[in-house]
């Protein structure tokens, strides 16, 4: 017997997992024969909608996350996914909001929606495919067979997403490729004078509003900028092994694996930390690597923001950051000239480094 689908339309909010997860959500619900509503860009007006729904303490992304439910619901969208993303590995739990995220919504937003929402759990046995069926069952499709060719699909498309971020494709051009079905191989690298790597999680980084749009204006100060998404899982989980912590919550890996992974290999001249204010989690990792930071004389920049925050000081606190590391490279350069042969000069100076500064 067919079976009948519950729900045709799915909405899909623009923030916290969407920016990590998508390609697997939109392979698996495409896959279901489900089409997925997503809601705008973050704009001011969606951050203010938001927070007028939670109270004042409430950290940001849970403020712009409530604000993207509410653009669904005004575009018509009834039926809205909200996962409850517990745990990712044994004890290894999420934030205390993500993981009470559908409550919070059910809660703070008084008109009549459907809300989907599966939960992830693996310190409790709630695993992957579990996740899976609940979703599935909330759109009225029973048949795991089903169910897990849909996940195959969601996968490889998720899998190949993620290739294209650990090769260097930037971020929106991996997530367009994956969405439309294309793999493409990263081309050489264009060397820069300078190169970050910008600690945070892909919700506050990839929301251009939120981060500022960070990555273009470091890229503009001629600045090389790797993010969370250019390290493995398996390499951020033996960097942090390697300096001898432990990972605490699960979305956290996202600030200290990949701060540690550059760390250890110090393949860059910074680490810009950027973070929500008020977010407790955030704020212990920033200081726990800040201390290895210091330890192996690694430059850090702590950016906070928050739904008040003005773009011009956040640019000014960037810049000047730049031009330290500037500073701090040419001095290097400076005093080790007696063992750089004189092609290498050439080369660094065509690079900028001698002769003038990165932006």
């Amino acid at each position: 017997m067919e079976e009948i689908l519950l729900h045709k339309k799915v909405g899909i909010p623009r923030a916290i997992s969407y920016y990590n997860n998508y390609p697997f959500y939109y392979g698996f619900f495409t896959a279901l024969g489900i089409e997925v509503v997503l809601s705008d860009k973050t704009t001011t007006k969606i951050i203010n909608e938001g927070s007028s729904y939670v109270v004042s303490d409430t950290c940001l992304p849970i403020k712009v996350f409530t604000g993207h439910v509410v653009n669904l619901l005004n575009k018509g969208c009834d039926v809205i996914f909200v996962p409850s993303l517990q745990s990712t590995g044994f004890k290894i739990n999420n934030c205390s909001k993500i993981r009470g995220l559908p409550e919070i919504i059910r809660n703070v937003i008084n008109k009549p929606f459907t809300m989907i929402e599966p939960t992830l759990d693996k310190t409790e046995n709630i695993g992957f495919h579990d996740f899976c069926m609940q979703t599935a069952e909330a759109c009225g499709i029973t048949d795991s067979e089903r169910v897990k060719a849909a996940a195959k699909a969601g996968w490889k498309m998720y899998n190949d997403f993620l290739e294209m971020t650990q090769s260097g494709i930037p971020y929106k051009d991996a997530l367009e490729n994956a969405l439309s079905g294309k793999f493409v191989k990263k081309s050489v690298d264009i060397v820069k004078p300078l190169s970050v790597v910008i600690m945070g999680h892909g919700y506050n980084l990839f929301d251009e509003r939120i981060s500022m749009n960070i990555i273009k204006k470091l890229e503009k100060m001629d600045v090389k900028v790797y993010t969370s998404l250019d390290v493995s899982h398996e390499r951020a989980i033996s960097s942090i092994r390697e300096l001898g912590e432990i990972q605490y919550w699960a979305n956290e890996l996202e600030l200290t694996g990949t701060a540690a992974y550059y760390l250890l290999n110090n393949k860059v001249d910074g680490i810009v930390a950027l973070s929500a204010f008020g977010c407790g989690p955030d704020s212990l990792m920033v200081d726990e690597m800040s201390y290895h930071c210091k330890e192996k004389g690694m430059p850090l920049i702590h950016l906070t923001i928050d739904e008040h925050t003005g773009e011009a000081g956040f640019v000014t606190r960037l810049e000047a950051f730049v031009d330290m590391l500037m500073r701090k490279k040419r001095r290097q350069f400076v005093k080790n000239s007696d063992n750089i042969a004189s092609a290498d000069v050439v080369k660094l100076r065509e690079s900028k480094i001698l002769t003038g500064s990165a932006k």
